[in-house]
């Protein structure tokens, strides 16, 4: 068998330069030239998973088909690269040391002191090695999370330099990413940031391979002869990565400077074909050249923060493309709409989607959005608390309980038209509990669910808590709500609709979790077109 070679990428100088987008464009070229590539994100930081994490803090949390709640990069993956991720490709600080910390408890290390070199190091390569050794990947890229020179990316780093020695000449190389900032004052770019960072790197024993520069101007001949000498790499290594307008540009621009050659070279791979982007192209050229445009309106609480409903924003990009329509995003905080305002919030809009959510924080800005899409005809479109909040809408306004709520914004409510999980009742810890990956959605004939995925059954990741109470679907079914898809196992509700309307559909699950370049997910598709038509 080949032996798995291994690319690991560590940023420097500042984080945020877009480690996963420079990993994910490297896989992506080295996928188009026929190598079977996988990518992992290594977090430094202690949280288990990042399912705990404000999206404020870290951005949205993905979900994977297997159930694990990963950094928002692995979406990045996924929609670069079109293969799933899974639980092996995000590790965090947190999971490493509850392992070692229960390896310990076990006596697995009968007796020894447990420390950071070798046993966290030992767990750390152990999992990076983990899709390697599967036998399925010919390239692993390993993303290293934080900054160079951080107390919690140490053991990490350390680790990198242990396996890149085991590995031997040619089966590990190093890819480090900086900032090469412009002085507007002196008028031109600085190097010393990037000299001090690979500094830092090789006194941590690692010798960057390539060079991956991050800048807002061209970097000219004689930088980067000078940043190849400082810095102790080939000319040829020094990679000049240019701000782009779309981030489906970078795998184009990393071509041009050509990473995976030099990459290959290092590894000692054959370049094989040259790489094929046709379909890849064919996706940016639609994306830039538009016939048409739309405004939805994203209603969400975490809307300050772009990377909140980093999914959502792309799937929109991916079905624009489709569509040959500019989609534009305007998020809209659902904690500021109210009876009195809805229409001048709302009225210019071509279209509605009420973003997930926990908290009852906003939450009647919401049902007034939902009662103001299904009652003026705008296209709408609810994931999970925004399916829900279509239900207690519908409960409310059309059923007339005027009470009707979700158990988890009021324990009393007389109608719990959404409830927990009976299972879900006695647990305590947050962590992971939720309804999490894949599950079956079993789909109704002749139902707008039907027509927009052209199969009875499908498969969508979930992330929930909170359930439609089965009780009441009688009534709201009478009352010409339609529950399209039913869990087949649990015969939960997982999509529901209304008919004479140009565009109504709640789901449960969260279709923007597989959302990719290569395949736009149809329910995306449909509500883009839908906005189109309705606007004509």
């Amino acid at each position: 068998m080949n032996q798995t070679k291994y690319i690991f990428v560590t940023g420097g100088v500042t984080s945020s330069l877009g480690k996963g987008i420079i990993a994910a464009s490297l896989a992506k070229l080295l996928q188009a030239r026929g190598y079977r590539t996988t990518i992992q994100k290594f977090d430094p930081y202690i949280n288990v998973d990042p399912g705990t994490l404000n999206p404020y803090e870290h951005g949205e949390c993905y979900v994977t088909d297997d159930g694990a709640e990963t950094d928002l990069d692995l979406g990045h993956y996924e929609r670069f690269l079109n293969v799933p991720t899974s639980q092996a490709n995000n590790v965090t600080t947190g999971r490493v040391y509850l392992s070692v910390i229960e390896k310990e408890r076990r006596g697995e290390f009968l007796g020894k002191t447990v420390q950071v070199v070798p046993h966290i190091t030992n767990e750390i390569k152990e999992r990076m090695q983990l899709l390697g050794n599967s036998g399925d990947y010919d390239i692993v890229i390993t993303e290293i999370g934080g900054t160079v020179g951080d107390i919690e990316s140490l053991p990490y780093i350390e680790s990198v330099r242990q396996l890149v020695w085991e590995l031997g000449e040619n089966n590990g190389i190093v890819i480090h990413l900086t900032l090469v900032p412009y002085l507007a004052a002196a008028g031109e770019l600085k190097t010393k940031p990037t000299q001090h960072s690979v500094k830092t790197l090789m006194e941590s024993g690692i010798k960057a391979d390539i060079l991956v520069c991050r800048t807002e101007h061209e970097i000219s001949d004689e930088l980067r002869q000078k940043l190849a000498l400082f810095c102790n790499v080939k000319r040829e290594a020094v990679i000049q990565s240019i701000d782009a307008s779309t981030i489906y540009e970078v795998p184009n621009l990393m071509l041009e400077e050509g990473l995976d050659v030099v990459a290959l070279k290092k590894l000692n791979l054959p370049k094989k074909a040259a790489p094929d982007l046709k379909n890849w192209n064919t996706f940016l050229h639609r994306l830039k050249n538009p016939k048409h445009s739309v405004n939805i309106g994203l209603i969400g609480k975490y809307v300050e923060l772009q990377d909140s409903y980093k999914s959502i924003i792309e799937s929109f990009i991916h079905a624009g493309a489709a569509n040959e329509t500019k989609v534009n995003v305007i998020s809209i905080h659902s904690e500021f709409i109210d009876k009195e305002n809805v229409k001048e919030k709302l009225s210019s809009l071509d279209g509605i989607l009420v973003a997930p959510g926990f908290g009852e924080r906003g939450i009647e800005g919401k049902i007034e959005t939902v009662r103001y899409a299904r009652e003026n005809n705008i296209p709408f479109f609810g994931i999970c608390l925004g399916m829900q909040m279509a239900v207690i809408e519908y409960s409310r306004n059309v059923l007339g309980y005027k009470d009707a709520n979700s158990t988890e914004m009021n324990e009393s409510t007389s109608h719990p038209v959404i409830n927990i999980m009976e299972e879900q009742k006695t647990i305590t810890n947050k962590g992971g509990t939720m309804r999490l990956g894949a599950w079956k959605c079993n789909i109704k004939p002749d139902t707008l669910a039907y027509k927009i995925y052209q199969k009875s059954q499908i498969e969508e990741r979930h992330r929930h808590r909170y359930e439609f109470n089965s009780k009441y679907l009688n009534d709201l079914e009478k009352a010409g709500l339609t529950a399209s898809g039913i869990n087949p196992e649990t015969g939960l509700v997982e999509i529901i609709e209304i008919k004479n309307h140009p565009f109504f559909i709640g789901v449960q699950y969260h279709p923007e979790y597989k959302s990719t370049v290569a395949n736009p997910h149809p329910i995306f598709v449909s509500f883009v077109a839908a906005m189109v038509k309705n606007k004509k």
